[in-house]
């Protein structure tokens, strides 16, 4: 995956989600956060990309192919604050999907928790076969 592509998937999964609305919690601001960094630095390019992402977070389905060519025009795959603000929300989604599915009783959890949950060691489980009790 290339970082123009990590950008449109933590976009797209932003605008899947409906974060696009206010009072979503910290994924909103996640996102808000992305958002905000990418249109400053289409803004930079002239007023086409912002009206391409402005339109692609209104129907991301039909906008998807022309914002990844006006990612990969202004320096996004360089900019280091929007290819950690992407990495943010993917990291956050996985970890919230995981929490919903739980949640619902689902049990279904293939998403991962965020690298430093996940770097953390696990907690040690007394396993009474193995302890020998």
């Amino acid at each position: 995956m290339t970082e123009v592509d990590l950008v449109a998937v933590a976009l797209a999964t932003g605008a899947a989600a409906g974060l696009t609305e206010t009072g979503r919690g910290a994924l909103h601001d996640l996102y808000a956060r992305l958002s905000e960094a990418v249109r400053r630095r289409l803004t930079r390019s002239g007023g086409y990309g912002v009206r391409v992402l402005d339109a692609y977070e209104a129907d991301p389905d039909v906008w998807q192919t022309r914002l990844l060519q006006v990612l990969r025009g202004p320096g996004v795959e360089t900019d280091e604050e929007i290819l950690a603000a992407a990495r943010a929300v993917i990291r956050a989604e996985r970890w919230t999907g995981d929490l919903g599915r739980h949640r619902r009783g689902t049990g279904e959890g293939t998403r991962h928790a965020p690298a430093d949950v996940a770097s953390q060691d696990p907690p040690q489980r007394h396993h009474p076969v193995a302890s020998g009790c």
